[in-house]
């Protein structure tokens, strides 16, 4: 169930020397189509490096990505004197390559790739709500945040106003029939949760079709970060998603290094790990002990609550915050660890994790949970990957990837963990590769406390370079964190992108739950555990 630990021979991706400069290689080493600017990830390119194709040449190399091994990380616009810029950046895990390209859009509208790409769909439909940007074909342009649009003209109105996003709300789709009946479910739900509508297409308890309306609490957060670095910009990064905030928080660090060319000192890369990994560690068996919690299985859920919060203690233990905040900035880390604190963090992990075997090793020994566990939500790795998911719902599908090993940056390019796959693509494969990474992830911090590398812990960010492009992947909790920055000629940020992993994957909750029974949501939606503000930013 797990992957060799060799590394790919035509991969140099744990040297980080190996390149030079800014990580640039040649654009034409394993490109299936159009030459795309490439580069390693946590590194940045000037403007000019970045060919400009023509849409169809982009549109073919956006298609033809999930062919070479590739996924759709990030694609969306900026707005241009004549019009757009339509920006693709593609990461290709057959050579640990970031390829990004772009093409001018001067029309309101351009030929949809959804039809021929899947994983683009929630691309293209935040292009058309956000800039009015329409996808001619695609197969069903329902907005995603239902958020007014974006203009750059005040009395400018965009194809797809507010006026159809909400009608698009008031109009779900619908399956007719004598014997189909509709549950809904949310916005507002029981107990402390956020909110998000569920509408279920039923033939008596099947659920034929699941529909997911979210963007209730969007913020913003997307257009705030424009014009930064500001001395708001790291309190919005650490709480697009409030449990994972180590992982956006890295992920903006290294993209603000990559513009500025900061190189972070190899003490703050081990003590970002650790903190990425207790992050890690906390949300899993927190998620472990909910999936016993939805099964009645009440021994587990009682003991993974309480290990949840002595995980989360030992994450203040790094910087005074359960959740991490404060801890990562620009140029390192802002908390330093001495001896006495690393021998009580090294002590209290060893001793949580062996309460935590024992705990989750009731699950796979109580034949009425695997009952439950096994064939429910079942996702194929054809659907996960024409999907282009992400994360522990992805590896637990059969699909081998990875940040850490793919895309490898920070202390990652120089220790790594196994990563974990299952075959299965149920529940039981979802909750099982969370128990592989929590024994994984804890090995590698044993590691990492009892190696921890001398000197600094932080050295200053410069100035961002003006003119660049920069890409930071992070392999957070939930799946891969992509952030995207561009810069202006006054070093500020003209355009910044964040996909949360939840983005990728809501559409997979949906899919896995066609043919199952209405009462297994709950477990399914558990397994999955996507965020509702990190999709809505």
């Amino acid at each position: 169930m797990t992957r060799s630990d060799e590394q790919d021979p035509g991969r140099d991706g744990n040297d980080p020397g190996a390149l030079g400069g800014e990580g640039r290689v040649d654009p034409r080493a394993h490109e299936p189509g159009p030459a795309l600017a490439a580069f390693r990830n946590g590194r940045s390119l000037a403007l000019e490096e970045i060919p400009v194709l023509s849409l169809e040449e982009l549109r073919n190399a956006v298609i033809q990505a999930p062919n070479g091994h590739g996924r759709v990380s990030a694609l969306f616009a900026v707005p241009a004197a004549d019009g757009f810029t339509l920006y693709a950046v593609l990461s290709c895990e057959a050579d640990g390559l970031i390829r990004v390209g772009r093409a001018a859009l001067a029309e309101p509208s351009f030929p949809s790739m959804t039809p021929e790409c899947p994983q683009v769909h929630l691309f293209e439909r935040v292009l058309a709500e956000r800039w009015g940007l329409v996808p001619e074909q695609h197969p069903w342009l329902k907005p995603v945040r239902f958020a007014p649009p974006w203009s750059r003209e005040p009395d400018l109105d965009p194809p797809l106003s507010a006026e159809r996003s909400a009608i698009a709300l008031e109009h779900p789709y619908r399956i007719d029939g004598s014997s189909v009946h509709e549950v809904a479910v949310g916005p507002v739900h029981a107990g402390v949760i956020e909110p998000g509508h569920f509408r279920f297409q039923c033939h008596g308890e099947l659920v034929m079709h699941l529909e997911i309306s979210l963007g209730y609490q969007h913020r913003g957060i997307d257009r705030a970060l424009a014009g930064g670095p500001a001395p708001r910009t790291i309190p919005y990064v650490e709480t697009l998603a409030g449990d994972t905030t180590i992982g956006h928080t890295l992920a903006h660090c290294e993209l603000v290094e990559a513009l500025s060319a900061t190189r972070v000192p190899p003490r703050a890369l081990s003590i970002r790990a650790i903190a990425l990994e207790l992050e890690r560690l906390a949300n899993h068996v927190g998620d472990l002990g909910a999936l016993a919690g939805d099964v009645g299985y009440l021994p587990t859920a009682s003991f993974c609550g309480r290990l949840r919060g002595d995980l989360l203690n030992l994450s203040a233990a790094l910087c005074g915050s359960r959740f991490g905040r404060g801890l990562v900035r620009p140029g390192g880390v802002a908390f330093d660890l001495e001896p006495e604190r690393v021998e009580r963090i090294a002590k209290g992990l060893e001793a949580t994790l062996g309460d935590v075997g024992s705990a989750v090793t009731l699950l796979w020994e109580s034949p009425s949970v695997m009952e439950r566990f096994e064939n429910t939500g079942v996702l194929t790795p054809d659907t996960a990957d024409a999907l282009g998911l992400v994360g522990v719902v992805a590896r637990a599908a059969g699909l081998d990837r990875d940040v850490r090993h793919d895309f490898p940056a920070g202390m990652y390019r120089l220790a790594q963990i196994p990563t974990s796959v299952a075959r299965t693509g149920d529940v039981f494969a979802r909750a099982y590769v969370r128990w592989l990474e929590v024994q994984r992830s804890g090995r590698f911090l044993h590691e990492q406390l009892r190696a921890l590398p001398a000197g600094p812990v932080r050295r200053p960010a410069a100035e961002l370079r003006p003119g660049r492009l920069a890409v930071s992947l992070v392999e957070g909790w939930r799946g891969e964190i992509c952030h995207v920055a561009i810069t202006d000629a006054q070093g500020r940020f003209a355009a910044y992108e964040v996909v949360d992993p939840s983005f990728h994957n809501w559409t997979g909750l949906a899919l896995a739950l066609r043919d199952q029974a209405i009462s297994d949501f709950p477990l399914c939606n558990k397994s999955f555990n996507l965020s509702y503000c990190g999709h809505d930013l």
